[in-house]
């Protein structure tokens, strides 16, 4: 007995209720749960300075669009849609959580929204510069590795599991989130009847969407799905969670002109047709046309803002190239100057480079593999030399192209 009172907490002097004992320090009850209240506090503060949102500085969706306009080249309309739907995203989350005696009990509801471009016009781009702005957990997932629930693939809860990474499993933080899913279009049922047989990549993988677009409680694998069977589940409510979907949907414009001819029937049918700009489809999607293409009419109703890219030409592709602040040019420049060598580029070469991009029709994608062709030589062979200075001439880069378009073939 007399031993046992001898034993007092090393942080208080407390001798009663000894608790945690390591070699010759000892913690009391009363110091273990003050300590359980400071780290929980500091806890606290780390997840609210994560992601701080305050009235005071909510971005403006000028503001956004602002932000997009300096990496982004063109695409003024798919700009302030996003724009929109971010800052509407955040006047949800800062809403007042409605009560029983409020007289005032409009919830806003969110808005999904769908991007729909050619591939290189910059829907990733648009995703990736935004989460520059965004003070909410912010993550890019891909729909073609995703297959219905039982099947070989990525379960559709793993579009979570990316999301709690990236705030760190703070479920708070994850809840008020937003989750761009590229090639969307790539889920797409096989034919416009529904499916006789199992769509597991494609119908299947909607269906098992609508959950997450409209908001659900989902139980969520942290380590992923099959990978890790016995780890325990995490809820996550995605109610106010925002998804923005990105898809080429290749040959949808065969759909669009099928409707428009459709419309344009009678006296005024020549007036009609000469007024659609053919070369630029996608300004008149609808979802009746998303229908057609594959995707489920409660996937589209899931998401009401649809927008559209417009295609890139010669001159948006030109600045592309040279006017962002990360541009293509911008980088190989500061690639080399770390090499102590100052790179220039004659007009005519990024001329001659914009061309090829179009002849390839790979849009803006394009420019990057054909400045990297252009530039693979010289990236090799400069660092080893004392050389200071590299001009691309048009010749030069027309002979690299030249070269590597022989060795594709052979």
């Amino acid at each position: 007995m007399e031993e046992k009172a001898e034993k007092r907490c090393s942080f208080c002097g407390n001798p009663l209720n000894i608790f945690v004992q390591k070699k010759d320090v000892y913690i009391c009850d009363v110091c273990i749960m003050q300590a359980y209240e400071v780290l929980k506090s500091s806890l606290k503060k780390i997840s609210k300075n994560a992601y701080p949102l305050q009235a005071d500085e909510l971005p403006h969706p000028k503001d956004i669009k602002a932000l997009l306009d300096q990496y982004v080249i063109s695409q003024d309309t798919a700009k302030r849609y996003l724009s929109v739907a971010v800052y509407n995203h955040y006047k949800r989350l800062l809403q007042p959580r409605c009560t029983d005696d409020d007289d005032d009990d409009v919830e806003i509801e969110k808005s999904n929204i769908l991007l729909v471009g050619a591939t290189g016009t910059g829907k990733t781009l648009l995703a990736k510069t935004i989460a520059r702005l965004l003070k909410v957990p912010f993550t890019i997932v891909d729909a073609t590795v995703l297959t219905e629930a039982g099947y070989v693939g990525e379960d559709i809860e793993s579009l979570l599991t990316r999301l709690l990474q990236v705030a760190d499993f703070n479920l708070e933080a994850t809840e008020q989130g937003i989750v761009f899913i590229d090639e969307i279009d790539k889920i797409a049922r096989k034919g416009d009847n529904p499916s006789i047989t199992r769509d597991v990549s494609g119908e299947g993988v909607q269906q098992g969407l609508l959950k997450l677009l409209e908001g659900s409680l989902v139980n969520v694998p942290p380590k992923g799905g099959r990978k890790h069977p016995e780890q325990d589940m995490i809820q996550v409510n995605t109610k106010n969670i925002l998804f923005i979907c990105g898809g080429a949907f290749d040959g949808i414009e065969r759909k669009i002109a099928q409707r428009l001819s459709m419309q344009v029937v009678g006296y005024t049918a020549n007036e009609n047709t000469k007024k659609i700009d053919r070369n630029n489809l996608l300004k008149y999607i609808a979802p009746q046309d998303l229908k057609a293409f594959g995707l489920i009419p409660e996937i589209i109703g899931r998401l009401p803002i649809l927008t559209y890219l417009e295609p890139l030409d010669c001159i948006a592709l030109r600045d592309i190239l040279t006017k962002p602040k990360n541009s293509i040019v911008k980088q190989y420049i500061k690639l080399f100057a770390m090499d102590g060598v100052k790179l220039s580029f004659d007009k005519e070469t990024l001329n001659y480079i914009v061309d090829k991009s179009i002849e390839f029709k790979l849009g803006a994608r394009g420019l990057r593999s054909i400045t990297e062709n252009i530039m693979i030589d010289a990236m090799f062979e400069i660092p080893s030399t004392s050389r200071k200075e590299l001009h691309i001439t048009k010749n030069y880069a027309k002979e690299r192209i030249e070269k590597a378009e022989f060795q594709n073939k052979y």
